[in-house]
């Protein structure tokens, strides 16, 4: 039997769609278990198959591996990133049939663009970049990777302070893609053919999660009003940059759930249930969003509000633990000593 932990709520202005009684069950919020302390802006978050986590860290281009009750170990430098601003070692995720191939993709700024690229933990000197040419800047780069419930990779790519790219269907920026494990676009489920765009009218997505029947979600980074949880449909425009927020308009497709950019600018999102979490970065707080199994979301709850700091990543484990990372040491927030952190909290 599960039980509800509810921390620091409180009651804020948000817009929400489809709104219905939040009942989700929560793990344990209030038993942390600290995992990594000292760590550099870790971004990207994955699981292995024997249940330890692989960690990026965004300014020393290192992937850790971590597990509970042990000293983090790096396993690989990702060659090639140079971090700047926002830019760095981002996203990660582990391939899923990791235990036939043993890939580990990450999301990385060059010294001239964003890549994704494959690498071995044993050979890490030598990754094979699958997809280059994604706009960088010091801004809104993006970079969340995973893997969906299809097989295959999906990336939410930053409009790199340009907005003219989120509409603009020959650029891959600002947008939500789907591809293949080799970076290729994928034979049948793409909108548009010949392309790897998914989605587009993003500003700057950097969580993705999907539900149990397949539903994609993603967490967005509004500019000055709101902040958004959208869901995903494939070929749909949200509106960026002519729309931020809700438009009432039926050329975009209007979020689920907005907030005021101070209560969130969120960042990773993971599901657990019928649960959306979303990380929020200026908000400190992890938010708690009930999915209504429609692929709309009921009322969201504020945890652990101010508590952690600035929240950037926020993953299911494979055990049904939630794991937060902190982002104190960004250049935006006020570390503490042992900072920056990975926590974990069982569940229930």
């Amino acid at each position: 039997m599960r039980r509800k932990v509810v921390i620091g709520l409180v009651t804020l202005s948000l817009t929400v769609a489809g709104a219905v009684p939040a009942s989700a069950a929560e793990p344990d919020f209030g038993n942390p278990q600290v995992v990594a302390t000292g760590l550099t802006v870790p971004w990207g978050l994955d699981f292995l198959p024997d249940g330890s986590a692989l960690v990026a860290e965004r300014d020393s281009a290192r992937i850790l591996r971590l597990r509970p009750g042990s000293a983090p170990v790096a396993v690989a430098t990702v060659p090639g990133v140079r971090p700047s601003g926002e830019g760095g070692l981002l996203g990660l995720a582990v391939s899923p049939t990791y235990a036939d191939d043993g890939y580990v993709y990450v999301y990385f700024t060059a010294a001239t663009d964003n890549r994704i690229a494959r690498l071995h933990l044993d050979a890490p000197a030598q990754p094979e970049v699958i997809l280059s040419g994604l706009a960088k800047a010091s801004i809104h780069d993006g970079g969340r990777i995973a893997f969906g419930p299809d097989g295959m990779l999906y990336a939410g790519v930053g409009d790199a302070s340009n907005t003219a790219n989120s509409q603009n269907p020959d650029s891959l920026n600002g947008k939500v893609l789907r591809m293949r494990p080799d970076g290729g676009v994928p034979e049948t489920g793409n909108p548009f053919p010949g392309s790897l765009v998914y989605t587009l009218g993003h500003r700057n997505v950097q969580g993705l999660a999907w539900d149990g029947d397949g539903r994609m979600y993603v967490a967005e980074l509004g500019q000055n009003t709101w902040d958004e949880v959208n869901q995903i449909v494939p070929g749909d425009n949200y509106g960026w940059p002519i729309v931020e927020g809700r438009a009432g308009d039926a050329r975009f497709h209007d979020p689920i759930v907005t907030w005021s950019t101070a209560d969130a600018s969120p960042s990773g999102a993971t599901i657990d249930g019928d649960t959306l979490y979303v990380a929020a970065l200026r908000g400190t707080r992890l938010w708690s969003v009930p999915l209504d199994g429609a692929g709309g979301a009921g009322t969201p709850v504020a945890l652990l509000q101010g508590v952690y700091g600035r929240l950037r990543t926020v993953e299911r484990a494979p055990d049904g633990a939630v794991w937060l990372t902190t982002s104190n040491r960004d250049g935006r927030g006020t570390p503490a000593t042992d900072d920056d952190r990975v926590l974990r909290f069982p569940p229930s």
